[in-house]
């Protein structure tokens, strides 16, 4: 057995090795240690392998996904190594101690999964291949759990980006790639030929050519045959689900990099969650269809104004009547998942309850095409998706008559065929439950028959149906004359056979075993019919998440009062009361009111220096008209009053500090990498946010830096631009940029506390107001008032030669200062505060009084 492990090991030597032994499988040598430690299970030996124990662990086959879930969520890859042959069928090939022949039948990894416990309902699931040739670059991408395939033309430099955009689970690379290091799978060359790839899609799709799909490059055709040979080798044979590929370019949607998408959270936090992300605060689909379909809207707004413009329209259509969106809602939120079921029966880990899933989805959809093929004045969109809602009448038929209402998970105990389907069926179903009856009725004979009330008749896998008494009354059972034959001893119980029993046990096994074959049979030919239509299905499944998504939005806006954008052709970004939607969520939760701000960039008017305090508000405000973009250009009404803007094919982001240590980059670099790959890439049509630039290094140098960049900016890229920055001596620079403009966040010192009002005014800031700031975040007291010396002292050195630095050697130590008026203690505050007015007679009153003039002349 450890000789037939040790082989299968050798196929998976990168994997966790799940091998069925009975009712588990088992892991061994480091595997065992692996799986013990990250599944918190017990770590045993057994046997010796080179003289030592061999340590063993294992998990029960019928709970395999949650533990299977655990692994793969710890980076883990696991091959499944299945018994392919019988008992019976190894002692036919080998005598009685053969071992029965195992292989592996599948390998496990984070993007190839299609069971519905592994994988998250609002989530796409990408597997990613980079292929290579002739120097273009491309990216295939499949989600095996729907079937969607797309080709993606890229370059070197966009690949970040693209696959940034994509969060795949899993990226597969050849081994000789140049971008091996983004892999998290390492395949042969030979597997990412270009040739070789165009020969795997002809033969999956049954073509003579892929003319038909669109047109192909060598480096698409080298990712699309790497991305099927790796879902080839992990399925063993059982190919998943792949409807032909969407061919795009990048150039298509806006193009958002990797620092961008992270920064503005898109769709995931910074932290990796969904939560407090762009998407979760916009997202009100009731499906997970419709969810994921709008987490790859905002992952890849559009750059096509007239497929923007027909998503608005849908969403406008659903926006407008109320009472439509709420009825084609709750029709949504009754579906199943039709597109993962039709994905776990296309991969062969289909069940009855998928077939049923099916049946009662495209039911759904054809009566929801129904009610929005009547409507009267249907946008574009919608009536283009009404014809994939139906056509499924003679599927939707046959699976309602052949399955009961609500067929099981499992298929092995049968009992998901509906009575009347088939009449062979019924009677061998009557058959066993007739034995059963007799059975029963023997049951009760034998009772009579030996005098023994705890006789029973009972059934396990080994023994099949048998009697059992209790030991104490086995001995009228044992005689001879008895007409029962002894069988097994236990403990606490004695178990017997009987001809009677044995006769009409066989009829109910032979029944069981036959029905069982039936019903499989029927279940083979259903999964068949099923397959036959799977582009119309997933056709369909597309068609209710686009229709999930515009309904969704329509709520979401209809929720928080946004409004449609208009979108125009020149470069423009006119918002009136713009606001953030994740920050607006979380102030409102926090019983506050988010301050509204407009934003007015136009061709004269295009780059914004906006100054003020820390807290003030600048990174909001920067964050949410990128934001809005995003939304706009994703086909999503937008958190504005109004809002007009041209499209932008570039979005940048370079706001808040980070390091990248393991790649040797300090928080400066980064920032300056940043701001390099932005001056290199935005386009006129592009828009940037900017926060802080120069910030990290010395001050004449971050100054300078700043200065350049917005120079730079202003004069080569010409882009939309909003620019935060604490350096003052930028607001010169509008003198002499004629497309800049100041502006600033309000703020206020109001007896000694500074007040944030958190809205955008013209000019610049009169002060940064950060020991302000210091204070309000409880810096001590003595620690301001050195602050505020040591910031006089600077300010009058710039009137110096000596320069910022001028007059600081004579500054005295912290210790020797003393706390600022205002930090000292009001001794007349503290006698106010500590008199009870309606205690005092008028004698106290008076003498109080006296008291507080002489507090207030000192």
């Amino acid at each position: 057995m450890m000789a037939q492990y040790l082989a299968l090991k050798a196929e998976a030597a990168d994997c966790l090795l799940f091998y069925r032994m009975g009712d588990f499988f088992e892991l061994f040598h480091d595997d065992a240690k692996i799986a013990a430690a990250v599944l918190d299970i017990a770590l045993t030996a057994r046997g010796e392998h080179e003289g030592a124990k061999i340590p063993m662990c294992g998990v029960p086959v019928h709970a395999a996904e949650g533990y299977l879930a655990r692994l793969i969520k710890a980076g883990h890859r696991v091959a499944i190594a299945e018994q392919v042959e019988t008992p019976e069928e190894a002692k036919k090939r080998g005598g009685s101690k053969a071992l029965v022949q195992r292989a592996i039948v599948r390998v496990v990894t984070a993007g190839t999964l299609t069971e519905e416990a592994l994988l998250d309902a609002r989530a796409a699931n990408w597997c990613v291949a980079v292929g290579e040739a002739g120097g273009e670059v491309a990216i295939a991408a499949a989600d095996v759990s729907t079937g969607r395939f797309e080709l993606i033309e890229t370059d070197a430099h966009a690949l970040a980006a693209t696959v940034a955009r994509l969060a795949p689970a899993e990226v597969v690379a050849s081994e000789a790639s140049a971008f091996a290091e983004i892999a998290t799978s390492l395949r042969p060359r030979i597997d990412f030929d270009s040739a070789a790839g165009e020969t795997r899609l002809k033969a999956l799709f049954g073509v003579a050519t892929l003319d038909g799909f669109g047109s192909f490059g060598r480096a698409g055709l080298a990712a699309a045959g790497g991305l099927v040979a790796y879902l080839e080798h992990t399925a063993r044979g059982s190919l998943p689900f792949l409807r032909p590929p969407l061919v795009s370019r990048n150039d298509q949607c806006m193009a958002v990099d990797a620092a961008t998408r992270e920064s503005l959270e898109l769709t995931r936090t910074t932290s990796g969650s969904r939560s407090g992300s762009l998407l979760d605060a916009v997202d009100r689909t009731v499906t997970g269809a419709g969810a994921r379909l709008l987490g790859a809207d905002i992952a890849a707004p559009l750059m096509d104004r007239a497929a923007i413009e027909a998503r608005l329209d849908a969403v406008t259509r659903f926006h407008d009547d109320p009472g439509l969106r709420d009825g084609v809602r709750s029709a949504l939120r009754a579906l199943p998942d039709v597109g993962r079921a039709l994905g776990r029966i296309a991969a062969g880990r289909g069940s009855p309850r998928d077939l049923g899933q099916l049946r009662d989805g495209l039911d759904g959809a054809r009566t929801l095409g129904d009610r929005l093929e009547q409507l009267a004045d249907a946008p574009p969109l919608l009536g283009q998706l009404v014809p994939a809602l139906r056509g499924h009448g003679a599927l939707v038929e046959l699976l309602t008559r052949a399955l009961v209402p609500s067929p099981p998970i499992d298929a092995a105990n049968g009992g998901y065929i509906a009575e009347g389907y088939d009449a062979a069926l019924d009677d061998l179903r009557a058959t066993g439950a007739g034995g059963r009856r007799a059975i029963a009725a023997l049951e009760a004979e034998f009772r009579t028959r030996t005098g023994v009330n705890a006789l029973k008749i009972r059934h396990n896998g080994v023994l099949g149906y048998h009697i059992e008494v209790p030991a104490r009354a086995a001995d009228a059972l044992m005689k001879a004359d008895s007409g029962f034959t002894h069988r097994q001893t236990l403990a606490g119980c004695v178990r017997f056979n009987a001809p009677e029993l044995h006769e009409v046990a066989l009829k109910v096994t032979q029944a069981g075993a036959h029905a069982l074959a039936a019903e499989a049979a029927h279940l083979e030919e259903l999964t068949g019919r099923v397959l036959g239509n799977r582009e119309a299905i997933a056709a369909t499944a597309d068609a209710l998440a686009r229709i999930d998504v515009a309904a969704g939005l329509a709520e979401r806006a209809a929720e928080g009062g946004w409004a449609r954008p208009d979108l125009v052709d020149h470069a423009c970004l006119e918002i009136e009361g713009g606001r953030h939607p994740v920050v607006e969520a979380a102030v409102a939760k926090a019983g506050g009111r988010f301050v509204a701000n407009d934003c007015r960039l136009s061709e004269d008017n295009r780059l914004w220096l906006v100054t003020g305090p820390n807290m003030g508000g600048k990174s909001t405000f920067l964050r949410q008209n990128a934001l809005i973009a995003v939304l706009a250009q994703a086909g999503s009404y937008v958190p504005a009053t109004r809002a007009t803007l041209g499209l932008v094919d570039r979005l940048f982001s370079r706001v808040g500090a980070s390091d990248n240590l393991a790649r040797g980059r300090s928080t400066f670099m980064v920032e300056m990498v940043e701001t390099a790959a932005i001056l290199a890439q935005a386009t006129p049509r592009s828009f940037v946010i900017l926060d802080e630039v120069g910030r990290g290094t010395s001050t004449y140098d971050g100054l300078a830096i700043a200065w350049a960049v917005v120079e730079a900016i202003h004069e080569d890229n010409r882009c939309r631009c909003l620019f935060a920055t604490h350096y003052h001596e930028l607001t010169r620079l509008a003198e002499r940029c004629e497309a800049l403009s100041l502006h600033h966040v309000r703020a206020r010192e109001w007896k000694g506390d500074l007040v944030l009002l958190h809205e955008l005014g013209e000019g610049p800031a009169d002060r940064s107001y950060g020991l302000a700031v210091a204070r309000l975040a409880g810096l001590p007291p003595a620690t301001v008032a050195r602050a505020k010396a040591v910031l006089a002292k600077l300010e009058a050195g710039r009137q110096k030669t000596g320069g910022l630095a001028a007059g600081l050697d004579d500054l005295p130590l912290f210790a020797a200062i003393q706390p600022a008026e205002e930090e000292r203690p009001d001794a007349l505050r503290t006698e106010l505060a500590g008199l009870d007015l309606d205690a005092l007679t008028p004698r106290a009153a008076l003498d109080a009084l006296y008291r507080l003039k002489e507090l207030a002349r000192d």
